[in-house]
Parts: structure tokens; sequence; C-alpha cells
């Protein structure tokens, strides 16, 4: 029986279809494409890795400057766009091509030094079941003497099933990370920031925002988590001409719609830190609802939280504003085009200047505005407005602050309503965070 056995397993094996062994590669900045790719011996660029590497298979990029200076593709005309490096081949489910930051280094993909006439995609995904990590994205350039386009772009993506974890972009001549299209993609634990389009055709400042999502219908499930957006000429994060649902949660937005790194205000730059929604101030009949959620935005020079003409509600729960031109704005659009009030508000905060506007109508029970007290600095454990671009934690999570987190004294701790999410305590508490 024993034999008969063993027999039959040799039988099934032979016939079981076989799984390549997952395979790591390395590539360094001073690599060389014609070597073995590892360890000892890495490649000099992602696109020779990319097509060496198999589903399940990962990518180690060794710390240092990968300085890009021409891409895959060439200007076809002032108008075209460029592809500096092109990410096209997917993995599958279960199986993704990781292209990971070596542990506690940090590769940095600078396309500063491209001179091409036309608009930059620095780092395009057309491709599904990719998962980058740990790598810093900054320099897609716009050129000063072509004023015919809008933004470049730091990463731009058209694939499902993706995750981008713990990227760091900054100074880009467009947004940061922006989906173009495709579903279920993943943005976990990444900063946008410093991003600014000077030379944008329709004003300067116009089109740099942190992220965004503009997907298209039927391509659900992209999500923002955990991210943070500082310091952009537009705005923080842009959900505008998204025709699926798109979810923010966990992400804070602040500063803006100024000369980055200054309080000098850009007359082009819209200063949302979260635009959740809208159809370019047009009614569509099949717009979508997105969700922002657990999230904070301040200091931004026109509205944390902006439902931006948006056809129908939004779901705003569980936020914190404070300090923004106004802190929520539920501007939205009706059929007729017409404006509106339009958002679903639940346990939100806001505090310092205009609490909300475009909000008749609303039933917003269970908001800080609601109460019969006033929000005061004593609801808080601190509330500063530094220090919220700390270091993230060692799991790329966001760092632990105090700010705006409330006080065990607090009236508003319990005063929000069951909207699903998980809370302490007997009712969940208004905010983006709850007390200890």
């Amino acid at each position: 029986m024993n034999q008969y056995l063993a027999a039959l397993s040799l039988v099934c094996a032979s016939l079981a279809p076989s799984v390549a062994q997952a395979a790591d590669f390395y590539v360094a900045p001073q690599g060389d494409d014609q070597a073995a790719g590892n360890q000892a011996a890495p490649w000099a660029t992602l696109m020779h890795a990319q097509s060496q590497a198999r589903p399940g298979d990962t990518v180690y990029f060794r710390g240092g400057r990968y300085a890009i200076t021409a891409g895959v593709n060439t200007c076809a005309s002032r108008t075209a766009v460029v592809d500096a490096i092109l990410i096209d081949k997917s993995g599958s489910a279960g199986r993704p091509i990781r292209y990971w930051a070596y542990p506690g280094e940090k590769p940095v993909f600078d396309f500063s030094a491209m001179k091409d006439d036309c608009r930059v995609k620095g780092l395009t995904v057309k491709a599904s079941w990719v998962h980058l990590k740990g790598l810093e994205i900054t320099g897609a350039p716009q050129q000063p003497q072509n004023r015919l386009n809008h933004e470049s772009w730091g990463v731009w993506i058209n694939g499902s099933h993706d995750r981008f974890e713990q990227l760091d972009l900054h100074h880009n001549m467009g947004p940061g990370l922006f989906i173009q299209n495709g579903s279920h993609n993943l943005v976990l634990n990444s900063d946008s920031h410093h991003n600014y389009d000077p030379y944008t055709s329709n004003g300067a400042g116009q089109s740099a925002d942190g992220f965004g999502a503009h997907v298209k219908a039927n391509q659900p499930g992209n999500v923002f988590r955990g991210c943070r957006a500082w310091a952009n000429s537009d705005d923080g994060f842009d959900l505008i001409n998204a025709y699926s649902p798109v979810t923010i949660e966990s992400s804070w937005a602040w500063r803006q719609g100024y000369l980055p790194g200054t309080t000098t205000p850009l007359a082009a730059g819209n200063g949302n830190g979260i635009k959740a929604g809208g159809y370019g101030g047009v009614y569509v009949p099949n717009g979508v609802k997105h969700t922002v959620r657990f999230s904070v935005a301040f200091l931004n020079k026109a509205a944390g939280f902006y439902a931006n003409h948006h056809p129908l509600a939004i779901d705003f729960f569980n936020n914190t504003a404070f300090g923004n031109g106004s802190n929520f704005d539920m501007l939205g659009i009706a059929p007729d085009g017409s404006s509106i009030s339009a958002g679903n508000l639940r346990n939100n905060l806001a505090y310092k200047g205009r609490l909300i506007v475009h909000a008749d109508g609303l039933d917003m029970a269970h908001n800080s505005w609601t109460l019969p007290a006033p929000v005061s600095d004593s609801d808080f454990d601190d509330i500063s407005a530094t220090g919220w671009d700390a270091p993230r934690q060692a799991d790329g999570s966001l760092p632990l602050l105090r700010s705006y987190h409330l006080r065990s004294s607090s009236a508003l701790i319990g005063q929000g309503v069951d909207v699903g999410l998980p809370f302490k305590g007997t009712a969940p508490d208004l905010g983006a965070f709850s007390a200890p």
C-alpha cells in the first residue's frame, strides 16, 4: 500500500502545474545591466529589472540617486507625453512583482535633468499586481519655454490591484501621484509634498496636487490610507472627475495653495486640503459617492474638506479641520446647474476660523458646531500645527502626535453617532482621533 501511495504521489506531482520559485534581484545606482542582478553584482536600471522579473519576484533598489535623463519615448509634439520609466509587466493575484527599497536604504528616482519639451510622467505604471515600496520620486519637470501644457506627474497609474507604499513624492512639477484609471489600488503610508507646476498653461500652481484619482466608471476600490500631503501648490487630495467611489482615510493635508515652503498664496493654486469630488463645476447624472474619514486638514488656503460642486452627498465621517480658509465647504450642484449644499457630515470637528460654509438645509447633527458648548483649546492635549511632517514610524505608519487628540475631560468625547465605523465607549468621539 505504501508503494502504491508513493507512486500515486509522483504521478500527481508530475501532473500539477509548476510554479516558479520567486526570485530576488538587485539594482544599484552604480550597477550594470549586463551583470548578474544579484546582491554582489546588481543591475543599473528598473527597466532592465522589469524585463527579467516574473510574478512573485522582488526587485530591491539600493540607496542612492538614480538620475533619469531620458525617457523610453520622445516628444512626438510639444503637447505630447514622455514616459521616463514605464512599468508595463503585470504580476498576478497573490504573486505581485515587487519593486522595493532595500531595507534601511533610500533609493531616489530623480527626473529633474530631463529636457524633453513636452509633458513628463516620471514613473508610469501601466500594469496590475505590482507593489512599489520605499521609493523616493522627485523632479518630474516642465520646461520654462513651453507654456502649452498642464502638469507633469511624479507617478502616473493605469492599472489595478497595485500597491504604492511608503513613497516620498516631492518637488515634482505636477501631482506627486495620480491614478488615471484602474480599480482596487491602495496608496498606503505615502507622502506627497512641495509639488509645484510653475509653467502650467492656465496659471502657475494650478495643477500640482499631492494625490489625485480621476478614475472612470466601474473601477471601484481605490483607497488612500495613512497618507500625508503638504505644501503643494494646488490641492492635497483631488477626486475631481472620478466616476467610481474613492476612499480617503486616516490621512493628513495641510498648507496647500501657497508657493511651497512659504505662506505666499498662489492665485492659480486652489488650496484645498481634501477636494473630495466634483465634475468641473457642471452637473452629471452619474456622479458617485466618495468617502473621507478619520482625516485631518489644517491651514489650507481655501477649504480643509471641500465637496467641489459635487452632484450628490459625499460621506465625511470623523474628520478634524482647523485654521483653514473654511474648515468644511459643502458646495454642491443641482441638475439645473444651481448651487446647493450637499454632504453627509457626522462626527466631524471644526475649530478656528470659518467652521462650515454652504451648509444650509443639511442634516448636521453630531458635529462639533452643532453642540451647545463651543470648542476650546482645553478640549485637546495639544493644538500645535507643527510636527505633522515628523518621520514616520518604523512600519511606515503616521507619527505619534498628540496634536488635536481629545483630552479625557473633553465634552467632545462620546458625542458622535454610530456610522458603522469602529469606536470606543458607548458612542463615537468627535474628530479624527479617539480619546484614550
